[in-house]
């Protein structure tokens, strides 16, 4: 059974999996390679052990209405039950849903609320692992041996970890939102809105005991019990007015959003081999169960001032600008707050007297320049951090009067210095843009051209002191400037062939150029390799001259006489150093693209949806942490990376270098959906729809990992981190058979 997510490679992968030496391959390749083969007899394929077909069921039921235009409902309930590919992966999640409206005062008053309750239930497996065991097992061991887990010797059998190891979570959330909005006098309106985000997680990390391997006798237990709240107060005033040809919409309003997180965490470990599962076991007064306990508290508030102005002269020409006044708590007193202006123009140029006939049915010419600031920093870091000897962040002193180190338990460091002068980030962006319809508005698009440059930079940085009291501290980086700049392009095109077909096509190219320039650095690391002899090592980062994301290392040239990595000699001094580190590729495509095609034929439609990038790498570091010689000698399974150079030394050591940077474009058919639809003359079903869905259905790559799109929403030191595969989930491949049933 391959993995679900049929990929096409150039190299490496076939059917979403990832092409390791098959039993006969391997036992052939260790001992060609002068290794010590651990042959079990057996044929095992680990990737096809520790998956599955998952399988999803989903069921959703709504409720609508009305009476007499005053008053309107919708309600719904729906239960998602998700597999994942790995075992011992699956998602529950139950929602229930209530819209309600109601106008009253003639029409003057009208009120919404809204409520969501959503409960989750989520196994996760334990990820990293499995997936390290799937891709380095020997394959001639078996999986099972009279029908239980083989005891694979000083390794721990993944198919017993499975039944040792739990990490579940149940997650209740409550969304409720209330909005009234009264109209005071003919065109000004005044409107509230009132919304929270609660929810509450319990989550249990635990591993069972198990006495027959050493290191594994003792369990542990994790359990961590997290709360999140998020309040919203809006308060808006609008007047509308206009005289002749003209008209005014004049917006005032204040903003207050306030986050809350709270988080406990009490781990265990040294539970008896009882058959008990570890969070059901009660022993505290056990003088071998080690216990620590960990919590965190940060809480955020942001308050908002606006107005804007939109005037319309006879459609035809339309200016909006705005001000805005944003106050953060993330940052110091002296900084809280940042200003921002913005302005946009519009000329609807088909509204023109010489515009009227011909092909062009619209035609709107855009222009636009504003400022937008960037709060999107971690809490806390106007603010010293310290670490005591439990090796915990955020220590704080035993005396509220404390004000200097020496006031804080023996053996407590400085992790960060305070900065309470950090600024918001400012971005500045120019738009020029044109809107278009043609043929009869059958085929329509827009163009944009832009150019956008944050400053005021917020970075983690190293400190340049070399006997600083910390190592880094967060600041705004003076002179560093990142420059974007591109263009956009969406065309879509429909016609009806005839009564009965019609066709829908289109899509949209992004091409951005991306550089950094002014860092007084030469490189901040936002990418670094992890492991042993490995950690730290710096992968990408923000160099001058050069995207975010810039991969950042030595350029692999092949193997030496010596059997030894060999690298370009930049520096052109006979040694390989760190400063012959350049930079070699971008973790940030310069091109991205989608297409979708859609055909309606009498009761049947069809549609088809794609994406794609171009021009971005990805740093393979399963690759670099697994796939080598060395550990192929050692009767770990590999790929035939391991063996592409003949003369390469067995102690040969992986590096972070261009050895292990593929490239990372792709096209992906993200989703295509048949259905048909039956409509009935029945009193109580008004319509029923049949569908069927494949979701990634292929990818079309060169890169060897399990997925092209890796990394989204990782951070290192609080920094946005993009392009590096470190043991990478794999995506499945999916199929929905739907039915939808209309009363």
């Amino acid at each position: 059974m391959p993995l679900p997510g049929a990929t096409v490679r150039e190299k490496g992968t076939s059917n979403g999996t990832i092409t390791v030496f098959s039993p006969d391959e391997f036992r052939k390749q260790v001992a060609a390679q002068g290794g010590s083969l651990e042959d079990g007899g057996a044929s095992t394929d680990w990737q096809d052990e520790l998956t599955r077909t998952a399988i999803t069921n989903r069921f959703n039921m709504s409720l609508s209405g009305a009476n007499a235009n005053k008053f309107s409902y919708y309600g719904s309930f729906g239960v998602d039950d998700q597999e994942g590919v790995l075992k011992n992966s699956d998602l529950k999640i139950y929602t229930g849903r209530v819209n309600l409206n109601q106008k009253t005062l003639d029409g003057r008053l009208n009120v919404d609320a809204n409520l969501t309750g959503t409960r989750m239930e989520n196994n996760r497996p334990d990820a990293t692992t499995i997936v390290t065991d799937m891709l380095q097992l020997n394959p001639t061991l078996p999986a099972y041996t009279d029908g239980e887990p083989t005891i694979l010797g000083e390794m721990l059998n993944p198919l017993i970890r499975e039944k040792l190891y739990l990490d579940e979570s149940i997650n209740n959330r409550i969304l409720a939102n209330i909005a009234p909005s009264l109209e005071i006098i003919e065109g000004l309106t005044y409107r509230l809105n009132l919304g929270v985000d609660y929810s509450t997680t319990n989550r249990d990390v635990q591993r069972s005991p198990y006495s027959l391997l050493e290191g594994y006798e003792n369990g542990y237990l994790n359990t961590i019990s997290t709360a999140n709240q998020n309040t919203l107060v809006e308060n808006t005033l609008t007047y509308n007015f206009g005289f002749d040809n003209h008209k005014f919409t004049v917006l005032a309003g204040h903003t207050y959003q306030k986050t809350m997180f709270t988080q406990k965490s009490i781990y265990m470990e040294g539970f008896a081999d009882n058959g008990i599962e570890p969070r059901y076991q009660n022993q505290l007064s056990s003088e071998d169960l080690q216990t620590s306990l960990n919590s965190a508290a940060v809480k955020n508030e942001l308050q908002s001032f606006l107005g804007r102005v939109n005037y319309n002269y006879l459609d035809k020409y339309l200016i909006t600008a705005t001000m805005r006044a944003d106050g953060s708590s993330k940052f110091g007193k002296n900084n809280r707050y940042g200003y921002f202006p913005s302005v946009a123009l519009g000329w609807n140029i088909s509204e023109e007297n010489f515009m009227s006939g011909g092909v062009v049915n619209s035609l709107k010419l855009r222009a636009s320049w504003g400022q937008t600031g960037n709060q999107e920093i971690p809490a806390k870091i106007t603010k010293a951090s310290y670490r005591d000897s439990k090796q915990g962040n955020d220590t704080y002193p035993l005396d509220p009067n404390a004000s200097t180190l020496d006031d804080y338990p023996y053996g407590t460091i400085y992790t960060r210095l305070a900065n309470p002068d950090i600024q918001w980030e400012v971005t500045t962006q120019t738009n020029v843009g044109l809107d278009f319809g043609l043929l009869g508005s059958r085929l329509t698009g827009t163009f944009d051209v832009f150019q956008k440059v944050s400053d005021n930079i917020l970075l983690n940085v190293t400190s340049p002191d070399p006997i600083s009291i910390a190592k880094d501290y967060w600041t705004n980086v003076d002179g560093l400037k990142i420059k974007n700049s591109g263009m956009e392009l969406t065309l879509n095109y429909n016609t009806d062939i005839s009564s009965d077909l019609s066709i829908s096509l289109g899509g949209n190219l992004s091409y951005i150029k991306n550089k950094v320039e002014g860092s007084p650095f030469t490189v901040v690391t936002t990418g670094a390799a992890q492991g042993a002899g490995q950690t730290g090592a710096t992968i990408n980062g923000y160099i001058n001259g050069e995207p975010i994301g810039a991969f950042y290392m030595k350029e692999f040239l092949g193997i030496g006489e010596d059997g030894l990595n060999k690298y370009r000699d930049v520096t052109g001094d006979g040694e390989i150093l760190d400063d012959d580190r350049t930079v070699v590729g971008s973790a940030l495509p310069d091109l991205l693209y989608g297409f979708h095609l859609g055909v309606n034929y009498k009761r049947f439609d069809f549609t088809a949806n794609f994406n794609g990038v171009s021009g971005n790498k990805i740093f393979n570091h399963t690759a670099m942490s697994l796939f080598n010689k060395g550990r192929l000698t050692s009767s770990f399974n590999t790929t035939d990376l391991a063996i592409e150079y003949e003369n390469e030394s067995i102690t040969n050591s992986n590096e972070v270098s261009t050895r292990y940077l593929d490239d990372g474009g792709f096209l992906r058919l993200n989703n295509a959906t048949l259905g048909y639809n039956i409509a009935l003359q029945s009193q109580w079903v008004k319509k029923i729809r049949f569908t069927v869905t494949g979701q990634n259905l292929f990818v079309i790559t060169n890169y060897s990992g399990f997925n092209p799109e890796v990394n989204t929403g990782s951070s290192t030191s609080g920094v946005q981190t993009f392009g590096i595969d470190y043991f990478t989930y794999p995506t499945p491949r999916t199929f929905v058979f739907g039915l939808n049933v209309t009363f």
